[in-house]
């Protein structure tokens, strides 16, 4: 068994999208993942599974929320290996004085071709700024996230892939949580 991180798109924002932790947690549970803990209300799951692909999981884990709650969300997956490397990768978490409430890691679901990856560079960011790992994406937003500028739409329309963000607390949480049940 290996430990996993789910992450849900756009659940439980603005009042679209309902999932109840515990609720979620016995659907993982149901579909036999073991060891299933849940962070905030925002779709962040940490569990068990003897699953090598995760596309497969990734899946079961997307209809299984399309028939228990009667729409589908975009479901990322990260190890805990990938998502410790996430960490260390994040180019703002030495910087002097960053705040972690202003700083985002974008899971994404497939890393993105050369040229996606060209074109999201080319995108107006100011005054948030962008770094493209392999599969995730670090924006700093100096302002706060609550109005930024730079258009995540825009974004992800540019990199052909769906993904997920989560401020860098949550991030190291997660990673904490992952690590405990290892």
């Amino acid at each position: 068994m290996r430990v996993m991180i789910a992450l849900l798109r756009g659940i439980n924002v603005g009042g679209h999208h309902q999932i109840k932790m515990d609720a979620l947690r016995a659907l993982c549970e149901s579909l036999g993942l073991r060891d299933v803990q849940t962070h905030l209300q925002s779709g962040n799951v940490v569990f068990k599974s003897t699953a090598r692909d995760p596309s497969p999981l990734r899946k079961r884990i997307e209809d299984a929320i399309e028939r228990e709650f009667g729409f589908r969300c975009g479901v990322v997956l990260r190890t805990t290996v990938e998502l410790r490397d996430a960490v260390a990768k994040n180019p703002f978490a030495a910087r002097p004085g960053m705040d972690p409430s202003r700083c985002a890691v974008h899971f994404l679901a497939a890393s993105p071709t050369p040229e996606a990856r060209a074109a999201v560079l080319k995108i107006k960011a100011d005054p948030e700024e962008l770094h493209i790992g392999d599969r995730e994406l670090y924006i700093y937003y100096p302002n706060g996230m609550a109005r930024p500028a730079l258009s995540m739409p825009l974004v992800e329309k540019a990199l052909a892939t769906f993904g997920t963000s989560r401020n860098w607390n949550t991030v190291r949480k997660l990673l904490e949580m992952a690590e405990k049940l290892e």
